[in-house]
């Protein structure tokens, strides 16, 4: 090599960054970035509807400028289920005006969440409404024939959910509900009574006034109907029930909220499509006992993995109720809980069986 000679053929072109060989972007947009925007400007709204990747929603509620929008969700929450009853900041056009449309960028963090899956054997839960507090179940006394297994499902949901329930039995001309009732004597449910001729719309009213009411019942028990006397504007389908199978004509198709107004304030109706079953593959049994305060404290004597069914050997709460400390409404309160606890455990052992 002479001392000239650099070694570098000169022939060979430089090369720098601009040398670097990119494929081309077809569609001409910047790469995606993960980093969404915080949307500190999000407004919250509270959700009455959900259609089709529709949500309306209700803006402002309760003042001046109170409002309906309509909305659909950002794509980063695709994976999350929005539901009737959610509280959700919302963004872009929010005047509610005819023919626009806001973006849906957050779910507020629910108080609860009622929850049924599609089957007992189905772990994969489906979420009814959000934010519910009361559970009112409408069944029927009879025209269809009240199911005191659906009832205490419905039941085991609500005190899962930690939603109060509260039960009216329609059509109590047709049949003395008595016998029914006696199997939530021990509850301490409200009971409201209704019949064709003599609705107490007054005191159902009173009782949903302050409260966010879901709405449910098995086909055909008049719940629609009952929706449509309390809110006369709400317009919910209503269906008769098939003289031959006895059983009712699925009418309401949506779950959707419905304000309800009294001299005394408002409430928020939920009203949900009527169900012939209800799945709980989802439900945790600690959370029924927890319903039942006066005797989730004496089991906390009870030895380790007690079923506290009937043949649960050194149970406390049994042995409490046959000393007579939990008074005359003792036994009642235990053969309510354990109803419940035995139509969780069949529902368990048909799961694995």
């Amino acid at each position: 090599m002479s001392w000239w000679d650099d070694g570098v053929d000169d022939d060979e072109p430089e090369l720098d960054e601009s040398s670097i060989r990119m494929r081309p972007n077809p569609k001409a947009n910047r790469p995606r970035t993960k980093t969404r925007p915080e949307h500190l400007d999000a407004l919250t709204a509270r959700v009455l509807a959900v259609d089709r990747g529709r949500y309306t929603v209700l803006l402002d509620e309760g003042t001046p400028e109170e409002r309906v929008l309509t909305s659909t969700r950002a794509r980063e929450l695709r994976k999350q289920a929005i539901v009737t009853g959610d509280r959700v900041d919302v963004v872009g056009d929010t005047s509610g005006a005819e023919g626009t449309l806001s973006r849906i960028v957050r779910i507020v963090p629910r108080t609860t969440l009622l929850r049924r899956s599609g089957d007992d054997t189905d772990a994969m839960e489906r979420v009814v409404v959000a934010n519910a507090d009361q559970m009112l179940i409408v069944v029927a006394a009879a025209n269809p024939e009240p199911r005191a297994r659906l009832v205490d499902r419905y039941l085991v949901a609500a005190y899962d959910a930690g939603i109060t329930p509260i039960l009216c039995i329609t059509k109590t001309d047709l049949q003395d509900p008595d016998e029914f009732l006696a199997n939530f004597a021990g509850l301490g449910l409200r009971v409201f009574r209704s019949r064709e001729d003599d609705v107490p719309l007054a005191e159902i009213t009173e009782a949903l006034v302050g409260h966010d009411t879901v709405f449910v019942g098995h086909s055909g028990v008049g719940k629609s109907t009952l929706v449509n006397a309390l809110v006369p504007t709400a317009e919910r389908a209503t269906g008769h029930v098939n003289v031959v199978t006895g059983r009712g004509r699925h009418t309401s198709s949506s779950t959707v909220s419905l304000r309800i107004e009294a001299p005394g304030g408002s409430g928020w109706v939920i009203d949900t499509p009527g169900v012939r079953s209800f799945g709980l593959g989802h439900v945790d049994t600690a959370n029924i006992l927890k319903s039942f305060t006066d005797l989730a404290e004496i089991a906390l004597e009870c030895p380790r993995g007690c079923t506290h069914l009937p043949d649960a050997p050194d149970c406390a709460i049994i042995e409490a109720v046959a000393e007579g400390r939990l008074g005359e409404n003792g036994p009642a309160r235990l053969d309510s809980l354990q109803r419940l606890l035995g139509t969780f455990a069949t529902i368990k052992a048909d799961q694995y069986s």
